[in-house]
């Protein structure tokens, strides 16, 4: 039996079309740092479940941004999952990465797009948001008291050093007291305050590799992205994407909607970094997308009972 949130009452009259006319958009991204597993797959459940339902159209882009950890390997895999599942984008389908493999150009691969990121870090420059940093991870942690787990808030120790040299630095993002006020489509009024919360955004690490919170940022931006759907553990993130958004021009901010995560039986989420069964490692034990889909879906809340799926079925699940 279906299980129909009731937050997806509402989902009907807060998404309709874009501006312009066209579709409203979401997109589905991964960054290939490891294997799919049912987390992933609850991800993709809401991603194309909403869109389908609520007359949206889906962006597939590959988050590579970290050049230490991604794979060839693991975005080939993570291609190859989607198209065994079901699951295909409107935008940017599983066909045109095929097309354009590692070493060639696609618009929606970030490791290929630094001039895309140097351009916005250099406007956000000219309006003197910018600054160098030397400072390490492990400095931070250092100087800043924070629990364990908590991310500690940047102090701004390099905000106002003025370097001769300093190309070879870290550049962050100068973030002034503001509130931002946004409205989550599943946990309702959310307020943050990214300044007090994390302090000067880091957007390029000391390796010249563009970070997670600046390259979706630019990414949405580009692509049209109306609707970011995505797991509880990525909501703090919310209020200095939508600063970094403010800050390069965007006119209208996008509307979010976290889900909740899948997690074990001490709380912690379900992770690639703790080597979590892989989907492909399910189905190499037997195991069918439908079943896969029916599972994730009763771990998710929205079955009561486990029954196969197909990706045709979910939208069903949120109307």
């Amino acid at each position: 039996m279906s299980l129909r949130p009731v937050w997806c009452e509402s989902l009907a009259a807060r998404l309709g079309q874009a501006e312009g006319g066209r579709p409203w958009r979401t997109r589905f991204a991964p960054a290939p740092t490891g294997y799919m597993h049912l987390g992933h797959l609850v991800n993709a459940m809401h991603v194309w479940g909403i869109a389908r339902a609520h007359g949206g159209e889906v962006l597939l882009r590959v988050e590579d941004h970290d050049r230490t950890r991604c794979r060839p390997e693991y975005e080939a895999a993570l291609l190859e999952d989607l198209e065994w599942l079901g699951f295909e984008a409107d935008i940017h389908p599983v066909s045109s990465f095929r097309g354009a493999p590692q070493g060639l150009s696609h618009p929606a691969r970030q490791s290929q797009q630094g001039g895309r990121y140097a351009s916005a870090l250099h406007r956000l420059d000219a309006d003197g948001c910018v600054y160098a940093c030397r400072c390490t991870r492990r400095d931070i942690a250092q100087l800043v008291p924070h629990a364990p787990g908590e991310e500690p808030r940047y102090p701004g120790i390099c905000r106002d050093l003025r370097v001769a040299d300093a190309e070879s630095w870290a550049r962050r993002v100068r973030l002034d007291p503001a509130t931002f006020s946004f409205d989550d489509l599943r946990l309702g009024p959310q307020s943050q305050s990214p300044w007090r919360q994390c302090g000067d955004v880091l957007v390029r690490d000391r390796h010249g590799q563009w970070t997670y919170q600046f390259a979706v940022v630019v990414d949405d931006l580009i692509h049209d992205v109306d609707v970011i759907i995505r797991g509880e553990d990525l909501l703090t993130s919310t209020g200095r994407q939508l600063q970094l958004a403010s800050l390069l021009g965007r006119e209208t901010a996008p509307l979010f909607l976290h889900h909740t995560l899948l997690v074990h039986a001490d709380g912690s989420k379900l992770s690639k970094a703790n080597r979590d069964t892989a989907l492909r490692d399910l189905r190499a034990d037997g195991a069918t997308a439908a079943a896969l889909l029916g599972e994730a879906a009763v771990r998710a809340g929205l079955l009561s009972a486990h029954r196969s799926l197909t990706a045709l079925d979910v939208p069903a699940l949120f109307v």
